[in-house]
């Protein structure tokens, strides 16, 4: 039972979020323990699921960790083992050296190989992120995103992974290569392996790949992008199952040995692309400054966002757990101004 000082706070929250202009809908929740708060105006309920977007990224390094504890994958082992040489052949050319095969698997979870994302791409026209702003459907096949990124070029070296610290630069390139991994080295499709490894353990009933329309919206205006949601390979959740999961993952639940979990935040590298967030292993992290923060001190928020304004972080320092979105073509930042938000509410 959340106390109601508390609820009614969250709620004149979700009021204000609500009245923005630039917001259609918002749907977001909170947990601490046993003790949970959800809510969404704009929408039937909290209940509705939404695409998550890059949140999916949880989903991904869980499988692959999953993998390397049934030993059907080594992290450091080269990515040229397990993908055909169609798909790495000279996809990380450098000074005119194919570095591929210096690419390992945890290179790829921490966005540390130097591969480009193939969503910058431009080519002859605008990229995909520009295609995503402006509301304009695309679709593509998992082989031209490759080659999108071949196209493109590195923008460093694979790094030293035994230094400490490394050059690390968001890539959706590296994670759809892992998607493509453990579908090879386990011989299932990543539905299946969701459905057998994560969702069905864990009884997710409303996660998986989408098998309906999900809308996005530009400010209050509803856009439906179905080859652009397909071609991403990204889920669709709700809240809750958003937060049963998490809640799940960091008490190791997911895994034989529980502390397999702490390999998500074995390293914090910055991100040159996104310098106000750091990266481990499928893990943001994000500082919320002082003025923001609980009790005037800064907190850490440990998860991932989406590009759609999609959230799914844990408050070490308060032990609160947030999920939401507002289904925005833009909102990447959204997310970190409403969860600033919410810890300050639930700092008591």
């Amino acid at each position: 039972m959340v106390p109601a000082d508390i609820d009614a706070r969250m709620n004149r929250l979700l009021d204000k979020l609500a009245a923005r202009r630039g917001l259609h809908h918002v749907n977001l929740a909170v947990a601490r323990g046993d003790r949970r708060w959800s809510g969404a105006a704009g929408l039937p309920g909290p209940d509705t699921p939404f695409f998550v977007a890059s949140v999916t990224k949880r989903f991904i390094i869980t499988l692959v960790l999953q993998a390397h504890e049934r030993g059907e994958l080594a992290l450091d082992a080269p990515i040229t083992a397990y993908l055909p040489t169609e798909i790495t052949d000279r996809l990380h050319v450098l000074d005119g050296v194919d570095r591929t095969p210096e690419i390992t698997v945890r290179h790829l979870a921490s966005h540390t190989s130097g591969l480009p994302d193939f969503f910058e791409y431009r080519g002859d026209g605008p990229s995909l992120f520009k295609h995503l702003a402006a509301g304009e459907d695309v679709s593509w096949t998992f082989e031209e995103a490759i080659e999108m990124a071949r196209r493109q070029g590195p923008h460093f070296a694979p790094q030293d992974l035994t230094a400490p610290r490394q050059k690390a630069r968001y890539s959706d390139t590296g994670f759809q290569l892992l998607i493509r991994i453990v579908e090879t080295v386990t011989g299932r499709s990543f539905a299946d392996l969701l459905a057998d490894r994560v969702t069905g353990p864990l009884g997710l009933t409303s996660t998986g790949l989408p098998d309906r329309p999900v809308p996005l919206y530009a400010r209050r205006r509803r856009v439906d992008l179905p080859g652009l949601v397909r071609s991403s390979n990204d889920l669709t959740s709700t809240t809750g199952d958003l937060l049963t999961f998490q809640q799940a993952l960091l008490k190791g639940e997911l895994f034989k040995d529980p502390r397999t979990v702490d390999l998500l935040t074995e390293r914090r590298n910055r991100l040159r692309n996104v310098p106000v967030l750091t990266y481990g292993l499928g893990t943001m992290f994000f500082t919320v400054g002082r003025l923001a923060a609980p009790s005037r001190h800064p907190a850490t928020l440990v998860g991932h966002s989406g590009v759609t304004g999609t959230w799914l972080f844990h408050c070490p320092e308060l032990d609160l757990h947030l999920a939401g979105t507002v289904d925005q073509l833009e909102g990447r930042a959204v997310p970190f101004r409403i969860m600033a938000r919410c810890l300050s509410i639930w700092r008591t």
